[in-house]
């Protein structure tokens, strides 16, 4: 085990990825520490209140955790484009009498009251998505006291992160679920492998990484780790355990036979992401801009009300491509299968 995890009290070099939206509850990221392992609240998408008061649970627990920001990287898109698209998708909220944003949305995720709030009541761990944060934000959360790490696609972006000073990289692979961290979404990340991903990124920055994307076996983890990568985070093979806060549709859809494939669209946020292929992704993808936060935005509100009606024909089933492993089942048990322990 590395300093990165073993200083915080792991024994298991497995990190609960954080997953904005809902599944990355508290209980997820406390039974993730109790297993041996660490866990991340996600912030994207919370107002500081929520976050601290999701902090305040965690912290309350009387584990190490950590807790994930999205670094605004707005794509502006313009009114034209988006009121073309609000149009397209337009026929699914009359469905269930939504009135979608009438205007683009284009808002920082509050991310100065945030940032304010980690500086102010400080967390083990911070980590970035989206973009990397300006060399004052990491001097002031290390000065603070947390490790700060910092999501990557390439060597690339390895770079930019390390000049910034952060003290970890989290490598994610294209299999990942979810979003793509990539910082430039107008040219999503290449085929890769994660092992090869390792590599790269290795010979590029002398920082401790990170393996995530596409793990969801113990052959997995021991792959990434034999790689290079001193830890593995897991997101989609943790969504249908008895702690995650996913929907009761999208954990039904990860094991459901009707959804065979994956497949990254921009169709729901804007930003390339990862999900299960149905009817949104198929109909939509093809005429959706890029456009993030805005499309975010206009899409939430068909998204909510598709959810509570288990309409997942219209939902955002994020997944990566390993789905299939998910098993309902306490979170620890996930943990003890992927570590090899049983």
């Amino acid at each position: 085990m590395s300093a990165l995890l073993s200083d915080l009290g792991a024994d298991l070099p497995l990190v609960a990825a954080p997953m904005a939206g809902g599944p990355s509850t508290p209980a997820l990221v406390t039974a993730a520490a109790r297993a041996g392992g660490l866990g991340f609240l996600a912030g994207g998408y919370k107002t500081a209140p929520a976050l601290a008061g999701q902090i305040r649970t965690a912290r309350a627990a009387g584990i190490p955790f950590g807790v994930n920001l999205f670094v605004p990287n707005p794509l502006a898109v313009s009114p034209s484009t988006y009121g073309s698209y609000a149009r397209a998708i337009a026929p699914e909220a009359v469905r269930y009498g939504i009135t979608l944003p009438e205007h683009p949305v284009e808002d920082d995720d509050h991310w100065t009251d945030k940032i304010d709030l980690l500086t102010s009541e400080p967390v083990p761990w911070v980590s970035f998505t989206f973009g990397v944060p300006g060399r004052t934000v990491v001097r002031a959360l290390r000065g603070a006291g947390s490790t700060v790490l910092q999501c990557v696609t390439s060597p690339d972006e390895a770079r930019l992160a390390a000049a910034a000073g952060v003290d970890a990289l989290i490598v994610q692979a294209p299999d990942a679920g979810g979003h793509s961290a990539t910082l430039n979404p107008g040219q999503p990340p290449r085929p890769v492998r994660l092992t090869d991903l390792i590599t790269s990124v290795r010979r590029a920055v002398a920082l401790p990484l990170i393996a995530t994307g596409g793990i969801t076996t113990a052959a997995d983890v021991t792959t990434a780790l034999s790689a290079g990568a001193e830890a593995a985070m897991i997101g989609t093979v943790l969504l249908r355990t008895h702690e995650s806060g996913a929907s009761a549709p999208h954990k039904a859809a990860l094991v459901d036979p009707a959804f065979s494939t994956t497949t990254v669209t921009r169709a729901f946020t804007g930003r390339p992401a990862r999900a299960l292929r149905n009817h949104f992704t198929d109909q939509y993808d093809p005429v959706a801009p890029l456009g993030y936060p805005a499309l975010h935005h206009l899409t939430g509100p068909l998204r909510k009300a598709a959810t509570a009606a288990g309409d997942t024909r219209l939902i955002h089933l994020w997944a990566g491509t390993g789905h299939r492993q998910a098993a309902a089942e306490p979170a620890a048990d996930t943990f003890t299968r992927l570590a090899g322990r049983v």
